[in-house]
């Protein structure tokens, strides 16, 4: 019976595939301000590392970007504004290979915009967005991180739009950016 159910958890913990927080994609789970699923499993990366399963799973530079991006946001919250400046400019550096790596990601663009916002580029972090919407328009991560770039450059009939998209989501991103619009919240990031 012992080694039934060791068999089974290994088979269950071998086949499942990793979360990463990043703003949730349009599927993704409805309780995270960011809970975008990706990630690889069994033995293999993503990222082309693989593994025959006899040593440690290699992190893809999303996975390490994911991570990055989390300890940015710790020194953003502490003050520390220099070091979580460093921490959002390695993310989008890492962001960036994965991207070369495997383009069209809704969850990679997503984390692409918001590091390139957190950097002080806008427009391009707004291309980003708009990358990642062409590519999956509901993306709650994306339409609650863009449409918080579009009140931060006095865009609010755009930012709006985007709290309509996420109107149906029954998600925290849509209560996050409609708290922000009315004023009653101000914006983390």
């Amino acid at each position: 019976m012992l080694k039934t159910i060791t068999i089974l958890l290994f088979l269950i913990l071998s086949t499942s595939t990793n979360s990463y927080s990043a703003g949730s994609s349009s599927g993704g789970s409805s309780g995270s301000s960011s809970g975008g699923s990706s990630g690889s499993s069994s033995g293999s990366s993503s990222d082309g590392s693989g593994g025959d399963g006899s040593s440690a799973k290699i992190k893809t530079n999303y996975e390490k970007a994911v991570s990055t991006i989390k300890w940015a946001k710790k020194y953003e919250k502490k003050g520390k504004t220099k070091k979580a400046q460093k921490r959002y400019a390695k993310a989008q550096k890492l962001l960036l290979k994965s991207n070369k790596k495997k383009p069209l990601q809704a969850d990679t663009l997503n984390y692409l915009g918001f590091t390139t916002r957190k950097l002080g580029d806008y427009e391009k972090g707004e291309e980003f967005y708009l990358q990642g919407l062409q590519i999956e328009p509901n993306h709650n991560g994306i339409n609650e991180y863009l449409g918080e770039l579009y009140i931060v450059t006095n865009r609010m009939d755009l930012a709006k739009e985007r709290l309509l998209v996420l109107k149906s989501c029954n998600c925290k991103e849509y209560n996050q950016l409609k708290e922000i619009i009315e004023g009653t919240k101000k914006s983390k990031y």
